[in-house]
């Protein structure tokens, strides 16, 4: 009885594949344009989201925590430290100067010698070396 209800069903799903088989060639015959572009879309589709987990960094958990012993090796002050937070945050001389209640020409110097010590020439490479050096987030 075993042998017969297994015969059946082996003979039932070799059917049941033939015919999934020959659908499948027909659809490839009707619309085989359509079919090649889905195959091509959905593997570079595939191949976008696992080059994209792959290169891209995951960001650390918790909060940031700047790097207290690169301050302390520059020698980069209390008060520098704000001004590179708000340089970063892309702020004008002036507009770190209304926040922290310093003259305009205060700025500067504290911006100069942040150059110094980062050995920067510009504002976008000392907020890119302090980003490198895990000062500011």
């Amino acid at each position: 009885m075993k042998r017969t209800i297994l015969l059946y069903g082996a003979g039932l799903g070799v059917a049941a594949i033939a015919l999934e088989w020959l659908q499948y060639k027909y659809v490839v015959r009707a619309y085989a344009a359509e079919f090649y572009l889905l195959i091509l879309a959905l593997g570079f589709t595939a191949l976008g989201v696992w080059a994209g987990r792959r290169l891209t960094s995951a960001r650390p958990a918790g909060p940031f925590a700047p790097n207290r012993a690169a301050l302390a090796a520059l020698g980069v002050t209390d008060r520098e430290y704000e001004v590179l937070k708000l340089l970063a945050e892309g702020l004008a001389n002036k507009e770190i100067a209304r926040r922290l209640d310093l003259s305009p020409n205060t700025v500067k110097t504290h911006i100069a010698r942040l150059y110094e010590k980062l050995e920067a020439q510009r504002r976008t490479q000392a907020v890119q070396k302090a980003r490198e050096l895990a000062l500011i987030p």
